[in-house]
């Protein structure tokens, strides 16, 4: 019975120091940074990387190359599909006051806005 108090106790000093200070943030960083490292250093020593597919993309992605002309094509198998970079190009080419994408037409540049 004792254990089980002590155990509790030490869940409730842990669990308020993570929740209501910040002792535990630099340690965790820590953490976070040496797995990340760890993770690095096996995909080069394995030479590997895991690629998720995301197959909505897939699907979407076929969709807007039926539409788009030769040069348009071109330029839309320049734009890599990962979320970071699809995300720049609708931070820089989606919305009311973005400019005209100088390959795309203006009805599939905001196709491309709508599906990605």
């Amino acid at each position: 019975m004792k254990g089980w108090l002590i155990l509790a106790l030490l869940a409730g000093a842990l669990y308020y120091l993570y929740t209501e200070t910040d002792k535990l943030d630099v340690p965790i960083a820590k953490t976070e940074a040496m797995i990340k490292e760890i993770e690095n250093k096996v995909d080069s020593m394995t030479g590997t990387k895991i690629i998720k597919i995301d197959h909505k993309l897939a699907k979407v992605r076929t969709d807007i190359v039926e539409r788009l002309s030769t040069l348009e094509l071109e330029a839309f198998n320049q734009i890599p599909m990962t979320p970071e970079s699809i995300a720049d190009f609708k931070a820089n080419y989606c919305g009311t006051m973005a400019p005209e994408h100088p390959v795309f037409s203006k009805d599939n540049q905001l196709y491309l806005c709508d599906h990605l």
